[in-house]
Formats: C-alpha cells, sequence, structure tokens
C-alpha cells in the first residue's frame, strides 16, 4: 500500500495481535519476536496487498458456469 489513510494504517495495527496469534499457533512466533514494527507491518500488508489484487482480478470473471444462475431470464 503506497499513502495509506489513517484507517489503514490502524486496520494493519488492529492486524498484529491475529498475525502473533497465528505465528504462536503455528510455532514461528520466535522467528518474529525480535522483528520490528514495521518489519510486521510489511508483512501484514504484503498479504493484504495480494489478497485485494487478487479478489479485483476475480471480480471480472464469472465464478459459477452452467448453473441455474446463468439461465437467460424467462420473461
Amino acid at each position: 500500500m503506497i499513502d495509506k489513510t489513517a484507517r489503514e494504517t490502524q486496520a494493519i495495527k488492529d492486524a498484529r495481535p491475529l498475525f502473533a496469534e497465528a505465528l504462536t499457533a503455528l510455532g514461528l512466533m520466535e522467528h518474529f519476536f525480535h522483528r520490528s514494527a514495521e518489519d510486521i507491518d510489511r508483512l501484514i500488508e504484503a498479504a493484504i496487498t495480494g489478497y485485494v489484487e487478487s479478489m479485483q482480478r476475480q471480480a471480472g470473471v464469472k465464478e459459477r458456469h452452467g448453473t441455474a444462475f446463468d439461465d437467460p431470464i424467462p420473461f
């Protein structure tokens, strides 16, 4: 993310505890324990950016094919 808004910055900070929880559950916290907040935020941002960009790409692609939802409107 470039030029984050105040809300985006806060959302990343709010994600830190969940990130730490996931690291702990996976037994990886030891590797990240001495990292700076900026390093952790960079990892969170990378995951968010990848997720958002993927969702945006997928938005233009039909998700379902051959279902009743693809049938022409009957009137």
